[in-house]
């Protein structure tokens, strides 16, 4: 079971969700050995900054709002949660962590779509928003 009760955690996911400036959060296991969730980064720089956070040898949950064009006419805001899994994770983090994406859900709830990623070009934000655009109906763009 994965601890994901914190009260800073769910403070930061309704800050993005008011669609304060904060646009995205982090969660990292508080040790190797720990199944405790805790908030490690917050920021206001999109997909973008958030990337630069992700650490290679962690597992990390994010949660991240983008913003996007979706005709000439309109633009909208939509809701990812990402399961970061780097590759230096050990085996037995790796297997937990596919548990434990129950539990994050039951905080970080409402999400237009899920990414996993293994690395930073599984994060390209070109197509996760083209999976955004699809996820979201009606699209007069083109794409």
């Amino acid at each position: 079971m994965a601890d994901v009760t914190a009260p800073e955690i769910l403070e930061a996911y309704q800050n993005v969700r008011a669609k304060s400036d904060t646009n995205w959060l982090l969660l990292d296991y508080e040790g190797d050995r720990s199944d405790k969730l805790i908030l490690t980064g917050t920021g206001t720089g999109g997909l973008e900054e958030l990337q630069d956070t992700l650490d290679e040898s962690r597992a990390s949950f994010a949660y991240v709002r983008i913003k996007y064009s979706s005709d000439k006419e309109s633009t909208r805001e939509k809701f990812v949660l990402i399961t970061w899994i780097g590759s230096g994770v050990k085996v037995m983090r790796k297997a937990k962590v596919s548990v434990h994406t129950g539990y994050v859900k039951q905080v970080l709830r409402i999400f237009s779509i899920e990414v996993s990623a293994n690395s930073k070009e599984d994060l390209d934000e070109a197509t996760i928003v083209a999976r955004l655009k699809k996820a979201g109906g009606a699209n007069y763009d083109g794409a």
